[in-house]
């Protein structure tokens, strides 16, 4: 699962809400795709740049995460190699493009029959439930006691200045 932590929660929530504020979204468009608007959101590339590094090589993103290669050079995994930096791992985007990670599908209640991998509603749904899961299991981390501490030992330290 990716890593808990602002940014990627940053990133899955403004990709959701592109997609749901109506950004072109075509399922079989590498660059306009679930993957591909994560891709869009991290690396700031457009669409047709995202279409046009993935044609470098066959494949949907399955297989183009099966095949990923660091090493290789090649435009799509460039893009993938951020995507990786980034937090994400080429399971999460693998279930990303089909919606099917099951720890996010339980978070998402009422439990939908299932979720279609090409519709934008259930894209937009996936992704925030995502994000939710992120950010609880971040806050799960997060001790108060530990944050009261770092503060007094802050006020502490600027007060001795």
């Amino acid at each position: 699962m990716a890593r808990s932590s602002i940014k990627t929660i940053r990133i899955l929530r403004e990709t959701a809400g592109r997609i749901a504020s109506g950004a072109p979204y075509q399922w079989g468009h590498m660059g306009s795709c679930n993957c591909g608007h994560l891709a869009q959101t991290i690396t700031t590339h457009s669409k047709g740049d995202i279409h046009k590094a993935a044609m470098t090589r066959y494949g949907d993103w399955a297989e183009q995460l099966r095949d990923y290669c660091p090493e290789s050079g090649l435009p799509l995994d460039v893009v993938i190699d951020r995507m990786l930096e980034t937090g994400f791992t080429r399971n999460d985007l693998a279930h990303l493009e089909r919606l099917s990670d099951p720890d996010v599908l339980s978070t998402i209640s009422p439990t939908p029959k299932a979720l279609r991998h090409n519709v934008r509603d259930d894209v937009v749904l996936y992704l925030n439930a995502w994000a939710n899961l992120l950010e609880k299991q971040l806050l799960d981390h997060v001790s108060l006691q530990e944050l009261q501490t770092e503060s007094v030992q802050t006020t502490a330290v600027l007060l001795d200045a």
